[in-house]
């Protein structure tokens, strides 16, 4: 993909891979847990809660990926599009929230979610695969903040990467995640 280096992503997928055998390795422990009778323990339910952070850190890394395409992808005519020009007024509008978003410091993701109950759409910052995210909300388009994501190729250019994000954004799948 331009602007992402192969280095870059291949330092991506090894994080992801451990976040998809952690995950595995979570639930069979905690399947072997209950089923000894262990649910009641300190370990139990410090693995469950452990279990959000492996769990959301896999699927939004899923997210992420699928959500980026060598050449992008169209994005006018989309129900996307449609939708963020009703709740944002301009696309550049929402834009800039949601880059302005992915520039705040700290790390963690900038997710352009749904709410499935009204339709509308929010950026939001999540610090941690875990927490933070909108009930109801479904994810349409995910970015990846934490630096881990772009260090390799940006340094500290976080405002690049971003650029270089919206470079590669596939619109197709971003509408595919869009509810009517």
């Amino acid at each position: 993909m331009p602007g992402f280096s192969a280095q870059l992503i291949a330092n991506h997928m090894k994080l992801y891979q451990g976040y998809v055998n952690n995950t595995n390795a979570l639930s069979e422990k905690l399947a072997a847990m209950l089923s000894d009778g262990k649910e009641k323990t300190a370990e139990y339910a410090e693995l469950k809660r452990r279990f959000g952070w492996e769990f959301n850190g896999m699927r939004l890394h899923e997210l992420y990926f699928g959500n980026m395409a060598s050449g992008g992808g169209p994005l006018q005519n989309t129900e996307v599009h449609k939708r963020i020009q009703e709740n944002c007024g301009t696309f550049e509008a929402w834009k800039k929230d949601f880059i302005a978003t992915g520039s705040m410091r700290g790390v963690g993701w900038v997710i352009l979610y749904q709410d499935n109950e009204s339709g509308r759409l929010f950026n939001t910052w999540i610090n941690e695969h875990d927490g933070g995210h909108l009930a109801g909300g479904t994810p349409l388009l995910v970015l990846d903040v934490f630096e881990h994501a772009y260090i390799t190729d940006y340094q500290l250019e976080r405002a690049k990467y971003i650029e270089a994000f919206f470079n590669v954004v596939d619109w197709d799948a971003v509408a595919r995640r869009c509810s009517k």
